[in-house]
């Protein structure tokens, strides 16, 4: 019997649109969206590689959609970081038990999303580009382990009080350099097998229909509205890691 079923696919093509048609609004969220709801009807070893190859490909699509508006300057501590992040992840993936650790970066999500939620949005300090570097190495450290290591990465680049437009394309360009280590680790893992590269090939028109319904409201959506969507999705994740650690 396969282990992805008609049914199994039907669920997968609802989430991967819903997830991807986030993606494409706010930036970010695909990750988190998919693998928290499909590892409900499948084994992780399938759900975490598979969202990750369909994630790599929505970080390319949008990344050379939105390439002129990335601003460079913000990751010059941001990307060393987060590839030195997702480096110590896999170690640790490798060699101790990452689950202990998810409670801590949830806990920190929340304690920011109070300070934001406390502080209105033009009033968020603004950060120079050497807080990128902690901040980065979380995000990494997160995402190799977990496959959604966005969170931090979002609060920097919040406080660097980019439009969304600038946004959503300088996060794509840490996306796509995280995904090119991620692919390296998943690969000597053993994890990128023959089944989650087809399950991934059967989403990937919804992939491309939730980008293409996302990039339409990214465009006209209200700014206050945006950042009230950045927050609960920032939100969830942060109730997610502590629910992973806990239970």
């Amino acid at each position: 019997m396969p282990v992805i079923s008609p049914f199994d696919i039907i669920i997968g093509i609802i989430v991967i649109l819903t997830a991807f048609f986030v993606r494409a609004t706010i930036g970010f969220g695909s990750g988190l969206i998919s693998v928290s709801l499909l590892t409900i009807f499948l084994p992780i070893r399938i759900t975490v590689p598979a969202v990750f190859i369909l994630d790599f490909l929505g970080s390319i699509l949008l990344g050379a959609y939105d390439f002129k508006e990335v601003k460079w300057g913000d990751l010059s501590y941001l990307l060393p970081a987060t590839v030195f992040g997702l480096l110590s992840g896999a170690y640790i993936l490798k060699y101790a038990n990452p689950q202990k650790l998810t409670i801590f970066l949830g806990i920190f999500i929340l304690m920011y999303i109070i300070y934001a939620l406390k502080v209105k949005q033009d009033k968020l300090p603004y950060v120079k580009n050497s807080v990128g570097a902690p901040l980065g190495f979380l995000g990494g450290l997160i995402g190799s382990l977990y496959g959604g290591g966005g969170p931090p990465i979002v609060a920097y680049l919040q406080m660097k009080h980019h439009g969304k437009r600038t946004f959503r394309a300088t996060f794509q360009i840490v996306a796509i350099t995280d995904s090119i280590f991620r692919a390296i680790i998943y690969a000597s893992l053993g994890f990128l097998t023959i089944e989650v590269l087809k399950f991934s090939a059967i989403l990937i028109p919804s992939l491309l229909v939730g980008l293409f319904l996302g990039n339409k409201l990214h465009f006209i959506i209200n700014p206050k509205t945006f950042y009230r969507l950045v927050m609960i999705i920032l939100s969830l994740a942060a109730f997610g890691l502590i629910f992973h650690s806990v239970f």
